[in-house]
């Protein structure tokens, strides 16, 4: 099998072709743009056919340049939820992927795409239904359109279109993200330089660390696009999410006793590490009042009856799992 990567050097890209790798497809075609050029840290120890820049990319595979192709693995995308270029953020997240849609389309050629939990933004459901679909900013706008074009062509779409809204996703490989890397990432590093966690106070009806959100593993966000490409037959969009919500101090406290464990420490209870000041809440930030999820919780009714079994780590079981992988790379 043959199969391109698009942001390939990305967290989730990269998790997607070591993965590839693990089950013998090694004729992977990695696409990004390495600007960046330390993500490429991040594909070290793959194996790749090839490698090419997204703008390359784009123009030689509609012209039907690279060969067979049996999938494409579309997550190359803006993902910062707090850029407000438009322009910039559909041109890179709606139009190159309608490009691609239909340049594998005409070519024969199955693509599985990232979507996004934030096309839900303010709304209280997280089904894949226009109903709950109210998304907060332009990045979740951007998402929510091509989700659109997708399903207006599903009936009629000769070859394999799914895609995924994933939710909080963390895991390996996401070190170059800044900002934008996941609540887990942030705290490991919080506790390594300042020897404390940072939770928000009380905000949108929930206590101090309580707003909660559907965080899962990136190995199981693998596993899902895996199984679908085992699948051709199966087509739609699909939240890709761990099925339960749990608060942000459920991170916190994982962390800090993962961490503890690589040390040799005793784990502790939440409320101790409170009281021993390994977490702290501070206020609310004025810049994300009204732009921000309180909670999110995938709703797998779509996942599961397309047959899709993959069984999703909780808080404690991904965040132990991420803290053996970062003491593994020293």
């Amino acid at each position: 099998m043959r199969v391109v990567v698009t942001g390939a050097a990305g967290m989730i890209g990269s998790n997607l072709v070591h993965g590839l790798n693990a089950i013998g497809i090694d004729q992977v075609i990695a696409v990004d743009d390495l600007t960046e050029g330390m993500k490429y840290r991040n594909l070290l120890g793959t194996k790749l056919a090839d490698y090419f820049d997204r703008e390359e990319f784009y123009a030689r595979f509609e012209r039907g340049e690279l060969g067979r192709v049996d999938a494409v693995l579309h997550q190359g995308a803006c993902s910062d939820t707090m850029e407000h270029d438009g322009r910039y953020m559909l041109e890179t997240n709606y139009r190159c992927s309608k490009r691609l849609l239909d340049a594998c389309q005409a070519q024969g050629v199955r693509l599985l795409y990232a979507s996004s939990a934030a096309t839900y933004g303010a709304s209280g459901g997280f089904r894949e239904s226009p109903e709950c679909e109210r998304p907060l900013n332009v990045y979740g706008y951007s998402k929510l359109l091509f989700d659109n074009v997708v399903r207006r062509m599903l009936g009629t779409a000769r070859h394999q279109v799914a895609g995924f809204r994933y939710f909080n996703v963390f895991g390996p490989r996401e070190q170059h993200k800044g900002r934008m890397a996941s609540v887990a990432f942030h705290h490991l590093e919080q506790l390594r330089e300042q020897g404390k966690v940072k939770l928000f106070g009380e905000y949108g009806g929930y206590g101090p660390g309580e707003q909660t959100r559907d965080f899962v593993y990136v190995e199981d966000v693998v596993a899902v696009n895996l199984w679908f490409l085992r699948h051709p037959e199966r087509s739609g969009i699909f939240n890709v999410g761990s099925g339960r919500s749990q608060p942000f101090n459920d991170v916190a406290h994982a962390t800090i006793n993962a961490t503890r464990a690589a040390r040799g420490e005793p784990a502790l209870t939440l409320p101790e590490q409170v009281e021993a000041g390994l977490i702290e809440y501070v206020p609310f930030p004025q810049a994300l009042i009204g732009k921000y999820q309180c909670h999110t919780q995938a709703d797998l009714t779509a996942l599961r009856a397309s047959g899709c079994d993959v069984a999703f780590a909780d808080v404690d079981a991904g965040v132990r799992r991420y803290a053996e992988w970062l003491v593994g790379q020293g």
